[in-house]
């Protein structure tokens, strides 16, 4: 079966939460069929940093869009009723590829994997598509309205209602939408567009993040993420002045190591807190995870899958989050990890496990089994091929696949 892909970002080297996503389902949607990824470059680094992608494929179309011309798309569209965020993905002459390629070259599949990309295969109707929102970006735009101050919320609520809206126009285009979650489905189903939409999970490389041989750090807890992204520094924020206080009341030894790439200004400035360290960007993160007792996630601003937290669960490492974070997960709070939803419970959640080794180890086993059942890449992709075949009718060899689309025409 022919498929053509589309993506948003460059899904090689896999890091980060939709590059990954991207990266395994060409990976693994290539063992079968041929595939061919159309994604946008944002540099010359980037793409010869990207050029191994090439062996998980077909082939690759891309082109670049430069700094600029993605700032200035975005103002553009500020008074328009197309939501900015699309003009920043938005590559003209890789859709004028992309069209080109559909007219040319006969697909049985056109599989998009995220929604500001969908425009430019929207209207094609040679083929069935797929569209992975994996999150509702809007809902992002719209909770950030919420707790940014003026003006910078009305700008949020214009994008997410602009976001909204396009989100369902496109859903009505497609044959199938999918999610990284049951509950970012349900809130795509809530649009009532009466489209086909299910969900598979995001999985986590468990040999990659694999389990630490050494001991960890009995008094150390560790928070990674991106930390120029605003949920991420603002949950860092807070926890240090709301919840670290209460935690060092008990346990005065405790350390905070926050480890993510380019941090605010105001995350910087955590480092002066007794204990606490800010790493900026490291080259492998695994090492803090590993050493830490515990890691947290305690975001007040969460939406579809966090990846940390798979990532430590997986490393044998338990996690404390929120109770908005875990619902992104396929695990059981109090069972696989624990969750709170104030610094009270977040502070008592953490000594539980600084303070009873075996408690931390029971959640770390727990943890990492859980995983190994529901979480791993293989379990994600054979999801997906039952909502191929359940939906469109894809499935089985190469052969059977193409002879159903056959039977569709």
């Amino acid at each position: 079966m022919r498929i053509l892909l589309l993506c948003h970002r460059f899904p090689y080297p896999p890091a980060g939460g939709a590059k990954v996503r991207s990266f395994h389902v060409i990976r693994h949607l290539a063992r079968e069929h041929e595939v061919t990824v159309a994604v946008p470059h944002r540099s010359a680094a980037e793409l010869a940093e990207g050029r191994g992608l090439g062996e998980f494929c077909h082939r690759v179309l891309t082109e670049e869009i430069t700094p600029t011309a993605a700032r200035l798309r975005m103002v553009a569209r500020l008074l328009t009723r197309e939501p900015s965020s699309m003009g920043y993905f938005l590559a003209p002459k890789l859709v004028r590829r992309v069209r080109e390629e559909l007219r040319r070259t006969r697909y049985d599949l056109v599989f998009v994997h995220c929604s500001s990309v969908a425009p430019w295969v929207a209207g094609f109707d040679g083929a069935p598509k797929v569209l992975d929102f994996t999150d509702m970006d809007s809902q992002k735009w719209l909770t950030y309205s919420t707790v940014r101050g003026f003006p910078l919320s009305l700008g949020y609520w214009l994008e997410g209602t602009k976001l909204q809206r396009a989100e369902a126009d496109l859903a009505r285009q497609f044959d199938l939408c999918t999610c990284a979650t049951p509950l970012e489905t349900r809130t795509l189903v809530d649009y009532g567009t009466g489209a086909a939409a299910d969900w598979f999970p995001n999985g986590v490389d468990t040999e990659y993040f694999a389990p630490a041989t050494e001991p960890c750090d009995p008094d150390a807890i560790c928070f990674i993420g991106r930390m120029d992204y605003y949920p991420n520094a603002r949950c860092m924020v807070d926890f240090c002045r709301d919840t670290l206080p209460l935690v060092r009341r008990r346990r005065p030894g405790t350390k905070l190591f926050i480890v993510g790439a380019e941090p605010t200004a105001e995350v910087r400035r955590l480092a002066a807190i007794e204990g606490v360290t800010v790493t900026g960007s490291v080259p492998d993160v695994r090492p803090y995870a590993r050493r830490a007792a515990l890691t947290i996630a305690p975001l007040a601003i969460a939406r579809g899958t966090q990846n940390k937290i798979l990532e430590s669960l997986a490393m044998g490492v338990p996690c404390v989050s929120s109770e908005l974070a875990a619902g992104g997960v396929d695990c059981v709070a109090g069972e696989h990890l624990l969750a709170a939803s104030t610094p009270a419970g977040y502070a008592e959640a953490i000594l539980r496990l600084l303070e009873d080794p075996a408690e931390r180890q029971r959640f770390a086993e727990a943890g990492r089994a859980r995983i190994l059942s529901h979480h791993t890449w293989d379990n994600a992709m054979a999801r997906l091929d039952r909502l191929l075949l359940d939906h469109l009718g894809f499935g089985g060899t190469p052969a059977a696949a193409r002879a159903a689309g056959e039977e569709r025409r």
